[in-house]
């Protein structure tokens, strides 16, 4: 082969190969997402995310998840958290907020959102927060596996760490619907169809004991989800009669067929917007 071809081949295999990733700037930003094809950590100006004393009903699940970020923060040692439980309830309202709540004093800590899809490049991402000075809490939204999914795996190399084991500087927080990552029929077929069903599930069901802090999330009754609504009116000055508003919220969640914090919220804005209020 002459050296022509040669060139031409390597010069193709260049162009197929990504580009190393460029150690970013972590004081650019306070939070980031991580994005594949091509791998870069992108800087999010403004997270979306609510005040955290507008969280109402979570008190137990607030100041325990505030309490393990905030040594982190500080340097010593956290467990990794898993929020799981009922829908729209405010679990990775309460991770954002915490981190907003703990930012403005601790600079350092720096939040890093990561796709369920995105797992399997994973270990990668860490070999780039690995020796900052910075603290990352890696947050993975909604994860949840199916019965043939092997993403699962790559989420050891969080949760382990493997042979160099979890960076120091990062804590892994995660959201579910489901306790332990995975459909509980799907746990019961495998158990039933197993020639030794003890084992048959043993390694997908261990994932969820793996994180040091399960911090569980249940459906909202009456009283507390008009709290919410309440707490909203308060904090953005939108001024309705109390009979008037709780009537209103009432007939809101009736249409919906559910009370919880996600259905709070669109209420009151339905209700801010009626009243001429902007959220920002």
């Amino acid at each position: 082969m002459d050296q022509i071809a040669l060139t031409r081949i390597a010069e193709a295999l260049e162009r197929m190969s990504p580009a190393p990733l460029e150690t970013p700037d972590f004081n650019a930003a306070s939070a980031f997402v991580w994005h594949v094809e091509p791998e870069r950590l992108e800087p999010v100006e403004s997270v979306n995310r609510v005040d955290l004393n507008l969280l109402v009903g979570i008190n137990r699940s607030r100041d325990t998840l505030l309490e393990n970020t905030r040594r982190f923060a500080q340097g010593f040692a956290a467990n990794n958290a898993l929020l799981w439980g009922a829908r729209g309830m405010g679990k990775s309202s309460l991770v954002k907020a915490v981190h907003g709540a703990l930012a403005a004093d601790h600079p350092q800590l720096k939040l890093v959102e990561l796709q369920r899809e995105d797992l399997p490049s994973v270990a990668r991402l860490l070999g780039h927060l690995r020796g900052s000075e910075h603290r990352f809490i890696l947050f993975c939204d909604d994860l949840s596996f199916s019965h043939d999914d092997q993403h699962y795996k790559s989420l050891k190399a969080v949760l382990d760490g493997g042979i160099e084991g979890r960076p120091e500087n990062v804590v892994f927080y995660a959201t579910s619907n489901r306790r332990h990552l995975m459909p509980r029929d799907m746990i019961e077929n495998e158990r039933s169809s197993a020639i030794n069903p003890s084992e048959a599930v043993e390694e997908k069901v261990s994932l969820s004991d793996r994180f040091g802090l399960w911090l569980g999330f249940h459906p909202c009754d009456q009283d507390e989800y008009l709290a919410m609504i309440e707490g909203y009116c308060a904090a953005y000055g939108v001024t309705v009669d109390a009979e008037e508003l709780r009537a209103e919220a009432v007939e809101w969640q009736a249409t919906r067929g559910a009370r919880s914090g996600r259905v709070a919220w669109q209420f009151f804005t339905d209700l801010a917007g009626r009243h001429g209020v902007a959220l920002r």
